[in-house]
């Protein structure tokens, strides 16, 4: 309605300098049309709208990402977030396959990923929970930062909480599906070869970082999404807000 009344405003202006084609009454009839429409043309926002689409657009995002990761296989299946072998085992895992241990490698891969997935399914309420904390202030800073503002102010509030929360599911997901059995099979196996260096890397804390490095990675793809494509703005306020020319601090 408002932008109805806007664009009739506007057209009763452009109306004027047609019936009336003096300087004056020109510079009287741009005047009045950018009193209504601001000087870009295009409605302005109010700090509080900017706010409430930034947090629309993070709740998007994080919600996305989340249910992205613990969907079944949402880790196992993406090639872009799947867990590979702690980098102590990269370095040996074709000799460990040559020594006949390929199966118990690709068992452990599996296992340890659906593991991320289960710890996953806690991430969305501690998203929502840093997402309600934030200020006009941040909104703006989100806003005018660069493509990954929004992921990097989510990983800043939230990263050692879902750490914590992690940690524990990934420990007890990986004991479910015996991945943290597999692991040790392939360590014993390994370190059992003469002449190698010993490993033992801590497969929870791995597992745990690796599984935040994807879920960020998830979110930061859905910001930059909300911020290129218009299609990906699903509401009004969303395509409003990241239309640069409505946006006004003050």
């Amino acid at each position: 309605m408002t932008g109805m009344k806007n664009m009739i405003a506007l057209g009763l202006a452009m109306s004027l300098t047609l019936v009336s084609c003096t300087e004056a009454q020109l510079a009287q009839a741009l005047k009045t049309a950018q009193g209504i429409m601001g000087s870009t043309g295009v409605e302005k926002l109010s700090t509080e709208q900017v706010a409430a689409g930034l947090k629309e657009a993070l709740e998007k995002g994080a919600a996305y990402a989340a249910r992205t990761a613990s969907a079944t296989n949402g880790y196992w299946g993406n090639r872009q977030i799947r867990i590979p072998l702690p980098p102590e085992l990269q370095e040996v895992e074709s000799k460990l396959r040559q020594f006949g241990l390929g199966k118990q490698v690709d068992e452990f891969l599996e296992t340890m990923n659906h593991g991320a997935e289960r710890a996953a399914q806690e991430a969305e309420p501690i998203f929502v929970d840093a997402i309600k904390r934030i200020t006009i202030q941040d909104a703006w800073n989100i806003l005018q930062g660069e493509q990954n503002a929004a992921t990097l102010y989510l990983k800043d509030n939230t990263y050692r909480r879902l750490q914590a929360t992690f940690k524990p599911h990934v420990e007890n997901a990986l004991n479910r599906v015996n991945a943290t059995k597999y692991y040790t099979d392939v360590v014993n196996a390994w370190n059992r070869i003469p002449g190698v260096k010993k490993i033992n890397p801590n497969l929870e804390n791995y597992v745990t970082g690796k599984a935040l490095d994807g879920l960020f990675f998830l979110v930061a793809k859905e910001e930059l999404n909300i911020r290129d494509n218009v299609s990906a703005r699903s509401t009004e306020l969303l395509q409003k807000v990241f239309d640069k020319a409505n946006w006004q601090q003050g």
